[in-house]
């Protein structure tokens, strides 16, 4: 008697299969109608092919519309699109082609036939290559898989002049199989899974550009022209996709800032933020609204810039972190190494604040009356990023946390967790952001502390997020399992801008490893030492990279209560100049941030170029204007004029331009008389 495999189905019952038996051959013995739209099954949460035999254990059927076919569409995608290369300049070598975040690459090696030098893809090939692989989808070969033997298949790839997969063979672990897929007559290396046929991808497809890339990564090795694409499981997706990516490169912050005379980068500060005076009044403006909303509750401290690499030995972050930081020396140390009177010491920029708070709170004998005390800095930390990863605001080597951490009793942490939770939800709400999503960190592999420990805080943390989750409808909560800091567990706050692109900003995170490494302890109330609970709280993490994402979440046209220029007042002709100085006056007198443009143009174009700037208010004035003591009002971005008596004008525009949470103070202190 053959022998069988036991499945079990989502719906929780349970089939014997003969031994051999596809996921193809599950699919039908379901219903013919299935077996169609099956595109790969899933064993005990493994995706495989639909032609392998199944083994005993969970099984799902992926259909083209299943999320986890995705990943199989867009690596199918890529196989066409190395397919329809080689079918059109037949001699370039393939080398790899994996899948990416919304997409998908393959590189290639490709030579002029004439000349042989090094002929690099354009973009200009993109429509043609895109083409053809509508070509292949449409023939709707079968995805086949052979096992060959590793020594037929250097032989084949290195008769076919593909010295780059003659490499990648080589690679393959002894004790691991060399797999073929083939699509109709044409193959590579793979390890799959694979569809049932090219015509399953579809045709939501879009190559997006060429770059160069090294084989292997290694700038020492040859340089290769890599072709991204995109591929959806329909058109909608794609279309939405690709509004989506053009609605991000015209609100991309380094653009706009260039637009709005923000900041600037240059070679000899590489990652550096040169921030030019509207630029930085924003981000004061930021940071004085922070201070606000810590004010009373937390006390700001600063920690110095530059410590003793001991005290990082000490923290754990030299052995952890030290590829990303930056160590220095005195300059007389470099020009006198043997001067034994020289500091020859090494320091450390800080990478972070964390341990600079724990020197602070150890300073002086603490209470467990005092706790929880709440120390906040907004920190300039350095961290060595590579040159190739540097993005505008959003990926920098010198910015400013906004840190603060608590120091506080096992039997506190639960309440301070939502203290934060409460103050971060408040602050992403007062610029607009409202979908948020949180999600809990648990133990990673490699972690310091005991079992008993992460035990307590993850099951506090578990509660704290139903409490959240109970409060809110507007939040989304999810498990990120092994994913925790190596010191403790973590909240991760993610929110989602105005085209839908998601941002991971805030963190809580509690930590055992700090306070114990440097021996922190405060007095219980049996006179005892008792290490206090530490955690990591971040609202805005990088205030560089926050204020990024709000020049791109705004397209530039910030609220009125956070733009570096709020008005300007123009006047249509010089007649109009001196009331132009008296309304700019009393918008000043009100609080705002003013400037005026009375030079010789023709207002449309004064509008336009203030327009470009992503001036939120634009005041016209002119004859009529002056002798009614009125004003014409212009927002950005719309054609409407408003004209209103000059004191409406300025009451209405002052209270727009109240920062929210004094707003709300004024409002509370007027409910209250």
């Amino acid at each position: 008697m053959s022998q069988s495999v036991s499945l079990t189905f989502p719906d929780g019952s349970v089939r014997a299969f003969d031994a051999g038996t596809t996921g193809r051959d599950v699919a039908e013995s379901i219903s013919k109608s299935l077996a169609k739209k099956a595109v790969a099954v899933s064993i005990n949460g493994t995706v495989q092919d639909l032609a392998d035999p199944v083994a005993t254990g969970s099984i799902e059927i992926v259909t083209r519309t299943d999320p986890r076919a995705l990943e199989l569409i867009r690596h199918d995608a890529a196989h066409v699109m190395a397919e329809a290369v080689q079918e059109l300049w037949p001699g370039t070598q393939v080398t790899i082609g994996p899948v990416i975040e919304n997409g998908f690459y393959y590189d290639f090696k490709r030579v002029h036939p004439d000349t042989r030098e090094d002929w690099p893809f354009t973009p200009e090939d993109l429509p043609r290559i895109e083409a053809r692989m509508k070509e292949i989808v449409a023939r709707n070969k079968p995805f086949t898989k052979e096992v060959w033997p590793r020594e037929k298949a250097r032989n084949v790839f290195a008769d076919m002049g593909e010295g780059y997969k003659v490499e990648l063979v080589d690679a393959i672990p002894e004790d691991q199989d060399v797999k073929i897929y083939y699509q109709g007559d044409w193959f590579d290396l793979c390890r799959g899974p694979h569809m049932a046929s090219t015509g399953q991808i579809g045709t939501a497809f879009k190559l997006m550009k060429v770059a160069g890339a090294y084989w292997r990564g290694d700038s020492n090795n040859a340089m290769l022209t890599r072709i991204y694409g995109t591929a959806w499981a329909s058109q909608e997706e794609l279309d939405q996709y690709l509004h989506v990516l053009a609605e991000a490169e015209k609100r991309d912050h380094r653009k706009l800032g260039r637009e709005m005379d923000l900041y600037h980068f240059q070679e000899e500060g590489p990652g550096v933020v040169f921030w030019h005076g509207k630029g930085w009044r924003m981000f004061q403006t930021l940071t004085a609204y922070m201070r606000r909303r810590l004010a009373g509750t937390y006390e700001e401290v600063n920690a110095p810039q530059v410590l003793d690499k001991s005290l990082w030995e000490t923290s754990g972050h030299w052995g952890w972190y030290k590829e990303n930081m930056f160590a220095v020396k005195s300059a007389h140390a470099f020009v006198h190494p043997d001067d034994e009177e020289a500091d020859q010491r090494v320091f450390a920029l800080k990478p972070m604040n964390c341990p600079g708070h724990v020197q602070i709170f150890k300073h002086g004998l603490k209470s467990y009356r005092e706790l929880p005390i709440r120390l906040a800095e907004f920190g300039l930390v350095h961290r060595y990023e590579p040159s190739g990863a540097l993005h505008g605001l959003m990926r920098v080597r010198g910015f400013t946390q906004d840190d603060a951490h608590i120091f506080c009793t096992d039997e506190q942490m639960a309440a301070e967790c939502l203290r934060i939770n409460e103050l971060i939800l408040s602050v992403y709400k007062d610029f607009g952001f409202e979908e948020i999503t949180i999600k809990l960190s648990t133990r990673p592999d490699k972690r310091v502390g005991t079992d008993e420990l992460w035990d307590r805080a993850e099951s506090v943390m578990t509660d704290v997020l139903k409490t959240i989750q109970s409060q809110s409808n507007n939040i989304k909560t999810g498990i990120l399992p092994g994913e925790g800091a190596f010191y403790g567990p973590k909240f991760e706050y993610t929110l989602k801008d105005a085209i839908g692109r998601e941002w991971q900003c805030g963190t809580t995170q509690v930590d055992f490893n700090l306070p114990e490494r440097f021996g922190a302890f405060y007095i219980d109330q049996n006179s005892e030492k008792r290490q206090p609970v530490m955690i990591h709280r971040a609202i805005c993490g990088s205030m560089e990279r926050f204020l990024g994402i709000l020049i791109e979440n705004f397209a530039g046209h910030m609220p009125l209560w956070f733009a570096p220029l709020q008005v300007v007042v123009a006047t249509i002709t010089s007649d109009a100049d001196d009331y132009g100085r008296e309304v700019a006056e009393a918008l000043r007198e009100a609080g705002m941030i003013v400037e005026t443009d009375f030079r010789n143009e023709k207002i449309n174009y004064k509008i336009r170029e203030h327009s470009v700037t992503k001036v939120p208010v634009i005041i016209v004035c002119g004859k009529k204007e002056a002798e009614e003591r009125s004003v014409n009002i212009r927002r950005l971005g719309s054609q409407a004029q408003t004209s209103m008596k000059l004191e409406d004008a300025v009451a209405s525009l002052a209270h727009e331009a109240t920062p929210p949470d004094i707003l709300r103070r004024l409002e509370a202190k007027k409910a209250a008389a």
